[in-house]
């Protein structure tokens, strides 16, 4: 009797342990699904962003590459008399855009030259007054990276779209030469076919060629001034970057007029003196077509 009771429980206990190898696979399973939705969480929190701000670091250092290779073929047309450049370049993260010369001069930046006394037909000294130049620019924005990039007026230069202030990667070709008292200033506008603006997003072509040179040079009086202003983009503002410019390479002298400078004349250094045989300044005007971007 007592057999027979043995033999019919054993079925049970075979029973119960088949169920209890049931739900431990079931945990199991449970929690490697777990750990899995875990690590793809992570994953999204954590690596993804920070794959996205590498991706747009790459494009933002690219672009500044870019920039650097297009100033290059500027400084081939505009300085060495090449009359053609075609760089083939990829635009990520952003738009390449060509405003030129004549896009809209209540909002493009502009500089002028002039002196305080004007041009005096009898002695033949002073500047003329011709009013601003209008230079446009090729310019870079990302709203993913919140960059702005521009070649303006032969200068690369970068700033924050949602904060104040500007830097300059790259410089111009201003300068003074104190053995002859020259003062040197480029001015770089640019052309298209049209009067819209012309962008650019992926691969593509900028191609460019030299329309317009124009060189004149004035004589200045020893006891004369020479005044640079600039007036920046109302939607691309470089004053920041083009003042540190002004002032740390070419020691110019803000007048307190806005965006207004000395370089030369008879305020203390580090402004440039104007000797006594006076001063010469040579300035070099370039229209460059950008034909296709």
């Amino acid at each position: 009797m007592i057999r027979r009771d043995s033999e019919t429980m054993q079925p049970s206990k075979e029973k119960a342990h088949e169920k209890d190898s049931a739900v431990s696979e079931a945990i199991g399973f449970i929690i490697i699904f777990g750990i899995i939705i875990a690590g793809i969480g992570l994953v999204t929190l954590y690596g993804y962003p920070m794959l996205l701000q590498q991706q747009s670091t790459s494009n933002e250092q690219i672009m500044e590459k870019n920039m650097i290779v297009l100033q290059n073929d500027l400084k081939s047309i505009a300085y060495k008399t090449v009359p053609y450049t075609e760089t083939s370049l990829n635009v990520g993260g952003g738009a390449l855009t060509v405003y030129n010369m004549t896009y809209d001069n209540a909002t493009e930046s502009n500089f002028t030259i002039y002196d305080n006394f004007g041009y005096n037909p009898v002695t033949n000294t002073g500047i003329p007054n011709t009013g601003p130049f209008y230079t446009g620019d090729l310019r870079y924005e990302s709203i993913s990276e919140q960059t702005g990039l521009s070649l303006e007026n032969g200068a690369v230069v970068k700033r924050s779209l949602t904060e104040s202030g500007s830097s300059m990667l790259a410089t111009p070709r201003w300068y003074y030469d104190s053995q002859t008292n020259t003062a040197v200033i480029y001015l770089i506008g640019f052309e298209t076919p049209s009067t819209d603006i012309m962008s650019q997003e992926g691969v593509g072509t900028v191609k460019m060629d030299l329309v317009l040179t124009n060189y004149t040079q004035y004589q200045l009086a020893p006891n004369d001034e020479l005044f640079v202003k600039y007036l920046p983009n109302n939607n691309a503002d470089y004053s920041a970057a083009w003042d540190n410019y002004f002032t740390g390479s070419l020691n110019m002298i803000p007048t307190g007029n806005a965006y207004e400078y000395e370089w030369l004349g008879p305020l203390m250094p580090p402004a440039q003196q104007v000797p006594l045989t006076g001063a010469t300044v040579v300035i070099y005007q370039y229209e460059v077509a950008i034909n296709e971007v």
